[in-house]
């Protein structure tokens, strides 16, 4: 660890050094692996299950806050309900005595984070992977109604193996409600990943995780961060109104990560998992990926298994997955079973100028918010027993849990008339008997004299039917859709073995072969919903559509713009196809800009659809000022996509040194060192500068021959 981290963490930390302590007589703390603001990470054996772990022993600040540990505790269930091969899982937590800590599994693969910090990069198709993995990560969560808000590289951790995990879900949320103070830098370290709804104080939504795993994904392979600036304020601010432009070298990620990056997020990705969609498309024109360079535990390396590392550029303690589960309440308490909830209180409670919209996961549009997963329903079960917590009242999101009390029926009256009714239901039941055993000797009778029901379910309808009535039976056809072949028995009434009587009625269902299924409409879906949708109905997805441009901008990137069979019936498992768009087509940028004036250049691009963003001006001896001096980048770019425009300045200009009285080497030598060409008039060996031409003090051009007149 360099020193410098090292003092940041000591500054960090309020928590004491705790190796060799054993917490609630089970896990063993060994050494500290990582500290954050937030607290400080062990490396600790679980001596129940013999296994070793990671244990977040929270800051004191934190642990003795009372509403941070009630907010934390319902988000880490959150957490903790979460199973992904690419999400951190979180084991067990507890407080011994006035220590509140949390058990997460072990990773020492390190960060992504410290990998950025000794030098490693990702080559693209390195990204490619880890991302497509991140983005199934995030998919999961956001369908279930649940965002990350602060995806950036600290919290991408991996395994031994290099395998990824997202860590910290649901301590953004936690934090933003405690009234601890975090550290100087924490808000900056934030920032750098921040989307433009982030910076604004807009409500979130999954795509906010979308743009910065766009920032990361960057950042891991060209080692810088977009967008930096000297200050927070002035990087968000332009965060804010020019979308991340990827530089070209990502290759097949370039559009992708470009797409993510755009400042309105209806232009981003509608979800992770077209977003997935997209990166296996890119993965497919890229290399097999080499393997990682970890940077983990083992090798001496600060690797947090959460990764919080302490900064002034990256408050990783915000994002540690943190908290307090009670593992006891999440084994009685199953996921399925919470229900969803709409405590206004919780939202009174949170701070209008938060940087993270904290309640906008409850009503996010966009994301299939999952009615099992809610974040107050958590705190109802867990304080059910807490005296602070209020008794149920209509409207205030508690649960009732008093059982509802049916009333018994009162009881009818009984009338001295119904005595006169016995004689006729005696009638009635002698009668009934008569009949009855009439229709018993009958059938016993046809029992025993019948003639067996044969199998007639898969004969051809007219050998079942021919065979029937050679039996003596009157035939009864039924016909009915079904999933055997056209024209044969499905099914038959009497079943076989039952005797019937000459002339006795047998009916067979005959199939008409399957019924036909209306092909459900999946225009403006994205590709990936439209095959599930497709598929559940039963028919066969070409799994290779056709891709097409959509210059008319109505249909973005992965959304499926035609689709022949929509609306009518086919029958199941027949094949359907659909196109689906490519974005815009890319467009050209003209090679003729250079010397134009910047007024036209920039009308020409913005007739294009073009971007324009206008950078320093810069000097040149050729163009004027004021004309473009170039453009970049150049040739056929992605529709809307962002192009830097370069001024000419116009030619630099000098003054011409006093030189008079001055021996000629010096005279030229205070002349070239402007710039300018030295020549000499009249030199006698020993003169001295009479005066120049041009005069001292004239503005002249670069590369101007003065000339000296002894």
């Amino acid at each position: 660890m360099c020193p410098s981290t090292v003092v940041a963490t000591m500054a960090l930390s309020g928590t004491t050094d705790l190796a060799g302590r054993m917490l609630d007589g089970r896990y063993l703390l060994r050494a500290p692996i990582g500290t954050g603001a937030s607290g400080r990470v062990y490396e600790a054996h679980d001596v129940k299950l013999r296994r070793r772990v990671a244990v977040k022993v929270l800051h004191e600040a934190l642990a003795s806050d009372a509403g941070f540990l009630r907010r934390f505790q319902t988000e880490a269930r959150v957490a903790a309900s979460l199973h992904h091969p690419n999400i951190v899982t979180v084991h067990d937590w507890g407080a011994d005595g006035d220590l509140p800590y949390m058990v997460l599994e072990l990773l020492e693969g390190g960060s992504l984070r410290s990998m950025l910090d000794a030098g490693t990069t990702l080559t693209v198709a390195q990204a490619a992977h880890v991302g497509r993995d991140v983005a199934r990560a995030l998919d999961y969560a956001h369908r279930r109604g649940i965002i990350h808000r602060d995806v950036k590289p600290a919290n991408l951790l991996f395994d031994e193996h290099g395998g990824v995990r997202i860590a910290d879900f649901g301590l953004a949320r936690a934090l933003a409600e405690a009234s601890w103070t975090e550290p100087a830098g924490a808000l900056f370290g934030t920032a750098r990943y921040a989307s433009p709804e982030q910076a604004l104080g807009t409500q979130l939504d999954a795509r906010s995780d979308i743009y910065a795993f766009a920032l990361v994904m960057v950042e891991s392979v060209t080692g810088t961060i977009p967008f930096a600036a000297d200050t927070t304020i002035s990087m968000l601010s332009v965060r804010t109104q020019r979308p991340l432009v990827v530089d070209p070298r990502l290759g097949p990620l370039t559009a992708v990560l470009e797409r993510c990056g755009r400042v309105d997020r209806d232009d981003r990705y509608p979800d992770a998992g077209t977003l997935v969609a997209a990166l296996d498309d890119a993965i497919e024109a890229l290399p097999p990926p080499a393997p990682l360079q970890l940077v983990g535990s083992r090798d001496g390396s600060d690797a947090d298994p959460t990764r919080v590392v302490a900064e002034p550029r990256a408050v990783d303690s915000a994002i540690g997955v943190e908290g307090v589960i009670d593992l006891v309440d999440l084994a009685e308490d199953d996921a399925a079973h919470y229900g969803d909830s709409d405590d206004d209180a919780v939202r009174r409670r949170t701070p209008a100028s938060a940087l993270f919209d904290q309640d906008a996961w409850r009503s996010t549009p966009g994301v299939g918010a999952d009615p099992t997963i809610a974040g107050d329903a958590f705190v109802v079960e867990a304080e059910r027993d807490d005296p602070s917590v209020a008794p149920y009242e209509p409207g205030n999101g508690s649960v009732r849990s008093e059982p509802e009390v049916v009333p018994e029926a009162p009881l009818e009256p009984r009338y001295r008339g119904e005595r006169r009714l016995v004689p006729y239901v005696v009638a009635f039941l002698v009668v009934a008997a008569i009949v009855g055993g009439a229709i018993f000797f009958a059938n016993m009778k046809s029992a025993i004299s019948g003639v067996l029901v044969g199998h007639y379910q898969g004969l051809d309808q007219a050998a079942a039917a021919a065979k029937a009535r050679e039996q003596g039976f009157a035939v009864h056809l039924v016909d009915a859709h079904n999933a055997a072949v056209a024209g044969t028995v499905f099914d038959q009434v009497p079943k076989p073995g039952i005797k019937l009587g000459k002339g006795d009625a047998l009916n067979l269902s005959v199939s008409l072969g399957p019924a036909k299924v209306q092909v459900p409409a999946v225009v403006g879906l994205t590709e990936a919903k439209a095959e599930q949708l497709l598929t559940s109905r039963g028919f066969v997805v070409s799994p290779s559509p056709t891709k097409v441009y959509d210059n008319t901008n109505k249909y973005a990137a992965g959304i499926v713009i035609h689709s022949p069979s929509d609306g009518q019936y086919l029958l199941p498992k027949s094949p359907v196809t659909f196109t689906v768009s490519l974005g815009h087509a890319p467009v050209q940028i003209p090679s003729s800009l250079q010397g134009v004036p910047y007024a036209q250049a920039k009308a020409q691009l913005a007739n294009l659809s073009f971007n324009v963003v206008r950078a320093a001006d810069q000097n040149s001896e050729t163009i004027p000022a004021g004309d473009v001096k170039f453009v970049s980048p150049t040739g056929t770019q992605p529709y809307k996509s962002a192009v830097t425009v370069v001024v000419s300045k116009g030619p630099v200009y000098v003054a011409i040194p006093p030189v008079a009285g001055k021996g000629i080497d010096a005279a030229c030598r205070a002349i070239t060192n402007l710039g300018l060409q030295c020549s000499g008039s009249n030199y006698t060996p020993g003169a001295t500068v009479k005066y120049s031409t041009p005069a001292a003090g004239k503005l002249v051009r670069l590369h101007t021959v003065v000339t000296l007149v002894f």
